[in-house]
């Protein structure tokens, strides 16, 4: 499927969605406008491999798609951290269900789809993988500037704000992007885990992805309970860490980080705690005021 192809079904969801006043209009509607940025991003040659993001961006966003399809034909269908995100309470703000869409989306789907993407012969050449960990960068920085965006757009979409909520968007804008560049990170760390587990076999493989999916259920869970959302999101991070399970290598010790990989992503996050405390610059950022965005309504 083309990137063009991609938005027309995008599109077309959107409007039923819009009609049927289904809630997972939300993220749908900020998932195509990031998109469409990524598709100009695409034109102006932003990125090192056109043909590679082209790739990467449909498989992304048809995992997705795809969870949105089981769960409006059963609910009880996508995986742990989908259902726990569609199952959410219809009248949560409108920012509440675009904070589900895209943790659920960004832990649980993107290391899948980079590992798709990156078949196991590119994990052994670091320049390939150079390439393709600064062209993830790059995406890093679209959805960095469509924060502002972004938020206008929600509170076009019945967003209540207060006084106060108002001349704090500067602080939560800036949160917001630094919650997203730690969790895609963490992305890295988790997608050479997984990496790792498919050289061993698929029974490996099977129990590395239920650990990642128990992780990020758990954080999806998390996020719903009533309070300050964005306090637990400066002590925990966005995303979540999956640990490397132990396993013999040649000359004895430990599993090793593939060839290549980027160190700052090798680093990831401290385990499989769900809940393990989340970067250093995160907590840095402070405590703006948190009406518990997805806990209240």
């Amino acid at each position: 499927m083309s990137l063009g192809a991609l938005v027309g079904r995008m599109a077309g969801l959107l409007a039923e969605l819009d009609r049927a006043g289904d809630p997972a209009r939300f993220f749908l509607g900020t998932y195509l406008r990031t998109t469409r940025a990524v598709a100009a991003g695409l034109d102006r040659g932003l990125f090192e491999d056109a043909g590679w993001v082209t790739r990467w961006d449909v498989d992304f966003a048809d995992r997705y798609l795809d969870a949105l399809a089981a769960h409006r034909a059963d609910p009880a269908a996508p995986p742990g951290p989908w259902r726990r995100a569609f199952g959410a309470d219809p009248g949560l703000r409108p920012e509440g269900h675009v904070l589900l869409g895209m943790n659920a989306h960004i832990n649980f789907d993107l290391p899948q789809s980079l590992l798709a993407v990156i078949p196991p012969e590119h994990f052994a050449d670091p320049a390939v993988l150079a390439r393709r960990h600064r062209d993830h960068g790059r995406i890093d920085g679209i959805l960095a500037r469509r924060v502002g965006a972004e938020d206008l757009e929600l509170r076009r979409a019945g967003s209540s704000r207060t006084p106060l909520d108002r001349l704090l968007t500067p602080a939560n804008r800036l949160a917001a992007v630094t919650f997203l560049r730690e969790s895609r990170r963490r992305v890295w760390a988790n997608t050479g885990v997984l990496h790792a587990a498919r050289l061993r076999g698929p029974e490996a493989y099977a129990t590395c992805l239920a650990r990642l999916e128990a992780a990020s259920t758990a954080r999806i869970a998390d996020l719903l309970r009533p309070g300050p959302v964005l306090l637990r999101l400066a002590v925990h991070g966005f995303g979540v860490s999956v640990s490397p399970a132990p396993a013999p290598v040649p000359g004895g010790g430990a599993a090793r980080t593939p060839a290549g990989w980027p160190r700052s992503a090798a680093r990831g996050g401290a385990g499989g705690d769900p809940h393990d405390r989340g970067s250093t610059s995160a907590r840095r950022q402070g405590r703006p005021r948190d009406r518990g965005v997805v806990g209240d309504r």
